[in-house]
């Protein structure tokens, strides 16, 4: 009897288990996490300085489809020149939909 037992909590623990990680995949992403994203990015092409991202998503409108995004900033220094950028993300992917650099 404790094997059946055992083997029924192991096969609850996995379904249960697989159903969390399906669920996880279709949430959207934090705006920390959105924030690392996008600091990652910038890194890849010099050291950043300074950086910030909204904590409350907002909706866009790019070519006739909504995004829910989190808009956000990147600063730093390329040889003693202040840049300044602010970027998109969406909330749902994490891809980078749009940087401009602010004059």
């Amino acid at each position: 009897m404790k094997w059946k037992a055992l083997l029924i909590g192991a096969g609850i623990g996995a379904a249960a288990a697989y159903l969390f990680t399906e669920a996880s995949k279709q949430q959207a992403i934090k705006p920390e996490k959105a924030l690392k994203i996008a600091k990652a990015a910038f890194k890849k092409r010099g050291p950043v300085d300074g950086s910030w991202i909204q904590m409350v998503p907002e909706t866009i409108i790019r070519n006739d489809m909504s995004y829910s995004i989190y808009r956000g900033g990147i600063s730093r220094r390329i040889d003693d020149v202040l840049e300044q950028y602010e970027f998109i993300v969406d909330k749902n992917t994490g891809v980078i939909l749009d940087v401009n650099q602010l004059k």
